[in-house]
């Protein structure tokens, strides 16, 4: 399946802000699991929540696990101005490439759940900007008082809890790393 133009709904999967925080119109919204990959802040930001002189940490997908996540479905008619946008908004120092990969949406299959193709925003580990595996220490000096033009980074991590939380998904690792960056931030 090609990223660009086509005939038929796509589907975008979300694990970060695109969870909360689309930007693009959809026809359908689901929590969808995306197996192989999990939740990491390991990517350097040097536009969103940080500067060259001064990075911050976004999510990205580090190998291994699995991910709980959203997926959008978008109609064939707006799919490249959904397109478009995308790139725009996850790919300005290009840190993550484009694929596509099955996800299992919450739906009507057999197991409660349907599988669908749905294009994701894969980490580059060989990017100047991929982090790796950092440790919550390591994550919490990095996020604590970094600012880019999305704003602080400590907001993008407390909205991922905020929003995990209402979806029913407690992470406990993100919790804790919450309260690191609270105390390191704290007057």
């Amino acid at each position: 399946m090609s990223l660009e133009g086509g005939g038929e709904d796509r589907w975008v999967f979300g694990y970060g802000s695109l969870m909360w925080r689309p930007g693009f119109p959809f026809i359908d919204r689901r929590t969808a699991v995306l197996h192989g990959r999990r939740r990491a802040f390991c990517i350097y930001s040097v536009h969103h929540r940080g500067t060259y002189e001064r990075p911050g940490l976004v999510l990205g997908l580090a190998p291994g696990g699995a991910v709980r996540g959203m997926a959008y479905r978008v109609a064939a008619a707006e799919w490249e101005a959904v397109y478009a946008y995308l790139r725009e908004r996850e790919q300005p120092t290009e840190t993550y490439f484009e694929t596509w990969r099955e996800v299992k949406i919450d739906g009507n299959g057999p197991d409660g759940r349907q599988r669908a193709s749905a294009l994701v925003f894969l980490s580059d580990m060989k990017h100047s900007q991929w982090a790796g595996a950092l440790t919550l220490d390591e994550q919490a000096a990095l996020i604590a008082g970094a600012t880019g033009l999305s704003g602080p980074n400590i907001d993008y991590l407390r909205d991922l809890v905020m929003h995990l939380r209402e979806d029913g998904v407690r992470d406990h690792a993100m919790e804790k790393l919450l309260k690191m960056v609270e105390a390191i931030e704290a007057p």
